[in-house]
């Protein structure tokens, strides 16, 4: 377990910085991709890795640290996050990339709303028939197509921290 904690606190510094820097300036109409969410994602589904929710705390903390919406939306995103992948990993789906496209698309639907729903309730003026097309549509292609790469890496890394114990 230490490993995964370990190894979460610099990828996930990494992220948020790449998240906050490069990956908001790249937008699809008016939506960006959430890397960190999708890091989280990812080692939440990998089934030996230890640590998943460490890591959604951490990663919802430090994104809420540094983003203009609440951190506690981060929090309870990223939690969600990583229950929903360990429910997949555990009691429903043997498919890995189907259960990364469901917990990403899920995840995504999940952030956006709560977004959508606290800033309904602070008096910010949305349309959401403009924000769906503008916002949500595109911001779900960005994380599911970037899913793929991710997942990648993220079972990559799992394999090496936590190899296969071998057959005697």
């Amino acid at each position: 377990m230490r490993r995964g904690i370990l190894i979460a606190i610099p990828i996930l510094v990494l992220a948020v910085i790449l998240q906050t820097s490069i990956a908001s300036q790249i937008m699809l109409l008016s939506g960006n991709a959430d890397l960190v969410m999708l890091l989280v994602a990812a080692w939440g589904l990998q089934e030996r890795a230890r640590g998943a929710w460490i890591w959604g705390i951490m990663a919802g903390l430090l994104v809420g640290v540094v983003s203009g919406i609440p951190w506690y939306i981060y929090l309870i995103t990223y939690l969600g996050v990583v229950g929903l992948a360990r429910l997949f990993v555990h009691r429903i789906w043997q498919a890995p990339l189907l259960a990364m496209f469901a917990v990403t698309f899920i995840g995504t639907l999940e952030i956006l709303l709560l977004t959508y729903i606290q800033r309904t309730v602070v008096n910010v003026p949305l349309n959401f028939s403009e924000i769906f097309p503008q916002i949500v549509l595109p911001t779900i292609l960005l994380n599911l197509l970037l899913s793929i790469p991710i997942h990648a890496l993220i079972q990559d890394l799992a394999r090496r921290l936590y190899p296969e114990e071998m057959a005697a």
